[in-house]
């Protein structure tokens, strides 16, 4: 427990520094100017030291050891909530005689094959009646023909002949 709170105050006083040294360079851009250049020059001139000190102090403070473990912590801490949370869901689950999570992408997974296999066999027939659809639409003219011969045969008949 001391530890940690040795830990804590050594990351505090880190932290401060970082800070403290980013306010001490901002105010020393800003308070040195040209005394020559005109009134809105210098607030310019002002505005662009201020902003580069701040991301100046803020790239040193995301970079710092101190906040990269303390976010590494952070992940830690909430990579393990999520898991007892998961661990807990499933035992109520279970309790509960609820299917589960993995139960349910089992099944999903399943109907997604299944579905898989019947498009491919639509696709198969779909072919298959396609093929034959173009040999009976080969066949059909010369069946138009005689159809056709027909009629006109039936015309040159006499009346009253078969």
């Amino acid at each position: 427990m001391n530890q940690e709170f040795t830990k804590a105050a050594e990351q505090m006083t880190a932290f401060q520094k970082i800070w403290m040294e980013s306010f001490t360079q901002l105010m020393q851009n800003a308070l040195t100017g040209a005394p020559t250049s005109a009134p809105p020059e210098v607030l310019r001139q002002m505005r662009s030291d201020i902003f580069r000190s701040l991301a100046r102090s803020w790239d040193e403070f995301l970079r710092s050891p101190q906040y990269l473990e303390g976010m590494r912590q952070w992940m830690d801490g909430t990579i393990s909530a999520r898991k007892m949370r998961n661990e807990w869901m499933a035992k109520v689950r279970n309790e509960l005689q609820a299917p589960s999570r993995d139960d349910i992408d089992a099944i999903m997974l399943s109907v997604r094959h299944m579905e898989q296999r019947l498009l491919a066999r639509m696709e198969d027939l779909s072919r298959r009646i396609e093929a034959l659809n173009g040999h009976s639409a080969a066949k059909e003219p010369k069946q138009a023909s005689n159809k056709t011969a027909r009629p006109q045969q039936a015309k040159n008949r006499r009346p009253g002949t078969p």
